[in-house]
């Protein structure tokens, strides 16, 4: 660039002198002088009009040629509008190849702008919500109007929603009978790209599980209640001859584990298909604390050291007998797979991120290989170990659904062969301190 100015400026003085000349050898120089600098300035002010008219006209064409540095500048100015077009059509080529593909996709992809306004969403996306391309720039929640879906948008475009990955399933809209499964993820300043997949078909196979689950559970009650009775009534006699004793007594001890593994059955199909965050009881944690100490000091008949520790008296909002059983779940669990002598700590504490109930057992611990699988149905660490014990392998998973259904959730830290804590972390909404309950 100093180059060009340099040549122009030398280019000035060439013409300054040479009509200096001319003047000088005619007696009128500075006649001469203005003629020659009036003449190049209507040639720099007429190459400035020309570049200002192509630049006017959207840079179509070549850019205007000439000498001197107003050629210089054309050239430079034409080689960065070719750069530019290669540009464009790569950027532009690119972005076909990327609708293409999602077109092809058989999940729906939608794009939102400005705080939850569509902006773009192919096909599958289009077919699912039914958008019609004229509905580009309108909120997605005046196309999908479910409360839940609604909340959750608003939440994560204004990003108090980051660390939630739970898909929303829902109906579809102005279609009950296809289910969707929705999935916001927020990019950008205001940006969101919500994806959206047709799960009718496991929707209703998951459903079909849960009413044979239930209708079998259901219709076994009233069998086992028979045999119950009539195993009572034999064993309660006395009359039943003596090498009956044994498989009476075992019988027996079938019947009561079959009961309960039934009515836990029935538990979680309640606890599966009732609405989430239902209960509105105000429940005393140290009240329930206490009642499942006493429980589980029942069952351990004095072999355990059971101790119960609540800082702060609190109350938690939500179902009473849900949250019971919860908390009694992981400590006869506790009990069950403590030896004898050993501590059980129950223990309830509450800072900023909420309130949190503790179970400490001193049992044989539990390896970091298993524990991602604890709360999966009749997944046992031990099979041996807990069919002596009487568990059903539910206990955790009726753990895992009734703390879904409370927004909580649930830690385990264990060492093989010192002993496992379980905790329950309740968010701060649901505590409340005794002084205010």
């Amino acid at each position: 660039m100093l180059d060009r100015s340099i040549g122009e400026f030398s280019r000035f003085i060439v013409i300054a002198l040479g009509t200096t000349i001319v003047g000088i050898t005619t007696g009128h120089w500075w006649l001469a002088l203005c003629a020659g600098l009036a003449v190049y300035l209507i040639w720099v002010l007429l190459q400035q009009s020309r570049f200002d008219r192509w630049l006017a006209n959207g840079r179509r064409g070549p850019a205007p040629t000439t000498f001197g540095v107003w050629g210089d500048i054309s050239d430079d100015f034409y080689r960065l509008q070719r750069r530019h077009r290669k540009e464009k059509q790569k950027l532009h080529s690119m972005l076909r190849r990327v609708q293409d593909s999602t077109s092809a996709l058989r999940e729906g992809i939608v794009a939102l702008e400005d705080e939850g306004n569509l902006a773009w969403w192919n096909p599958a996306a289009g077919q699912m919500l039914r958008l019609q391309s004229d509905d580009a720039g309108q909120p997605l929640v005046n196309f999908v109007r479910d409360p839940r879906f609604v909340d959750h948008v608003h939440q994560r475009m204004l990003g108090q929603d980051n660390d939630s990955r739970e898909p929303i399933t829902l109906p579809a809209p102005g279609d009950d009978t296809r289910i969707l499964q929705m999935e916001v993820t927020r990019f950008g300043r205001d940006e969101a790209l919500v994806i959206v997949r047709d799960v009718t078909r496991l929707h209703n196979l998951e459903q079909m599980r849960r009413d044979f689950v239930a209708n079998v559970s259901h219709e076994l009650r009233t069998p086992l209640t028979v045999i119950a009775g009539y195993l009572e009534t034999l064993t309660g006699s006395g009359q039943a001859p003596r090498n009956w004793e044994r498989p009476l007594t075992q019988m027996s001890e079938q019947t009561v584990r079959m009961t309960s593994l039934v009515n836990d059955l029935l538990l979680l199909a309640r606890l599966e298909t009732s609405e989430r965050d239902s209960g509105r009881d105000r429940v005393s944690v140290r009240e329930l604390m206490e009642r499942v100490a006493g429980e589980a000091r029942s069952l351990s008949g004095d072999r355990h050291q059971i101790s119960v520790s609540c800082e702060e008296d609190c109350t938690i909002t939500g179902d009473a007998g849900e949250l019971h059983s919860a908390f009694a779940n992981l400590a006869l669990n506790a009990v069950k797979y403590s030896p004898d002598g050993g501590p059980i700590k129950l223990r309830w504490n509450t800072d900023d991120s909420g309130g949190h109930y503790s179970v400490a057992d001193s049992g044989i611990g539990i390896d970091s290989l298993h524990i991602p699988r604890l709360t999966e149905r009749f997944y046992r660490v031990d099979a041996g170990r807990s069919r002596e014990s009487g568990g059903t392998g539910l206990g955790l998973a009726i753990v895992k659904h009734v703390l879904l259904r409370h927004n909580a959730n649930m830690s385990v830290a264990s060492t093989p062969g010192q002993g496992s804590t379980f905790t329950l972390n309740f968010p701060p909404h649901k505590i409340t301190a005794a002084s205010s309950a």
